[in-house]
């Protein structure tokens, strides 16, 4: 029997795993309808708004290589690095989820958004 801790990290991999094989019904099925994204370029509200943003930035990047997972009974956090090729290279990041109902309510977003100026 898999405990809530178990849970979060699993459906946190889960989501970034469906992101990366363009699977959006599976990313879907990962979050709560009344999902908040906040990053440092934007903040988006619901699901639809959530898998239109992540749709758009699967078209930049050749792919994610997942580093760490952590996870607690309402939490779980990530860090990857996402890859979008050259010129660009490769952002370290990170994603702080908070669960509700088991099913993602938050994602907060943690890179240097200055990088992002630069290209």
């Amino acid at each position: 029997m898999t405990t809530t801790t178990e849970n979060n990290v699993i459906s946190a991999e889960g989501y970034y795993q469906a992101l990366q094989e363009r699977d959006f019904a599976e990313a879907a099925r990962h979050l709560h309808p009344d999902v908040k994204f906040v990053g440092p370029l934007s903040d988006l509200a619901g699901k639809e708004a959530v898998l239109k943003a992540a749709k758009q930035f699967l078209t930049l990047l050749k792919g994610l290589t997942m580093h760490m997972t952590f996870g607690s009974s309402e939490k779980a956090m990530l860090t990857y690095d996402v890859d979008f090729g050259e010129p660009v290279g490769i952002w370290r990041t990170a994603v702080l989820m908070t669960f509700k109902d088991g099913l993602i309510a938050n994602l907060e977003l943690f890179y240097d958004a200055r990088r992002s100026e630069k290209n």
